[in-house]
């Protein structure tokens, strides 16, 4: 669905990150995997090295994305689709006990970085047949999150970033979208059923189910390759008429 385009994911180093990039690189995209980590490396090995870039790339500085993007263009003759999704967790703490650098960092990487990788990507995008821009976010921007506020806020910024900037791109044809995935499996989903479990005298297995699965349509945690499968298709031809939105992928908790 992808051949011929360039993707550019940050965040790539782990997680759903990784299999953005994995994802983009199977529908034959070529793709630069920028993270500040050195997992890019393994990410970009496992695409393989004729069809990867690892760059590192810190999204709270200009001069790193400017630089992480020309050697893009510069590896590979283009931009055609960026994934901002770069984010920390922030602190689990109410609001009382919040400092303000805790709730500014939080919103420096998850919200400002986004700002700042789609503004230098603009110019490159413009220059695309097939531009897309993919953001993000979570169903914690929809849902109530107590403890996490500086998350939840820059997950919701992230939803009204995304829908203003698709109008002021659309003069340029390039569509800009928002994915907010719910509870994903992978290590971090895994830690925090183990510390439920632990804390109230349950199973793995009971924890989950009550935590998450229990409370879900399906009855089950989403796969990451799914959001890498639905990012592939907003930056494929398919998905030209689809800009504005933003997405659940989240085995059914939202019904917005």
């Amino acid at each position: 669905m992808l051949d011929g385009l360039t993707a550019y994911v940050t965040g790539g180093s782990q997680g759903i990150g990784r299999h953005i990039a994995l994802e983009l690189a199977d529908a034959g995209a070529s793709v630069a995997v920028a993270a500040r980590g050195d997992g890019i490396y393994d990410t970009a090995e496992q695409i393989g090295d004729d069809q990867a870039l690892a760059v590192k790339t810190d999204v709270t500085d200009v001069d790193s994305i400017t630089d992480s993007f020309e050697r893009t263009a510069e590896e590979f003759g283009g931009i055609d689709c960026v994934v901002n999704n770069a984010g920390i967790g922030g602190p689990h703490k109410t609001v009382e006990e919040l400092s303000l650098d805790e709730w500014e960092d939080t919103l420096r990487v998850n919200l400002t970085g986004a700002f700042l990788v789609s503004k230098h990507a603009l110019p490159y995008l413009k220059e695309s047949n097939q531009a897309s821009l993919v953001n993000i976010s979570s169903t914690a921007a929809k849902d109530p999150y107590p403890t996490r506020t500086p998350y939840s806020a820059s997950k919701a910024g992230m939803i009204g970033f995304s829908r203003d900037l698709a109008y002021e791109w659309g003069e340029y044809d390039i569509t800009v979208n928002t994915i907010c995935p719910g509870a994903v499996e992978g290590e971090r989903i895994e830690r925090m059923i183990e510390k439920q479990a632990d804390k109230q005298n349950l199973s793995v297995d009971e924890a989950k189910r009550k935590r998450i699965t229990g409370k879900l349509p399906l009855d089950s945690i989403v796969d990451p390759e799914d959001i890498g499968a639905y990012v592939v298709y907003l930056a494929s031809d398919r998905a030209r008429n689809i800009t504005a939105q933003d997405i659940n992928i989240d085995s059914g908790s939202r019904q917005d």
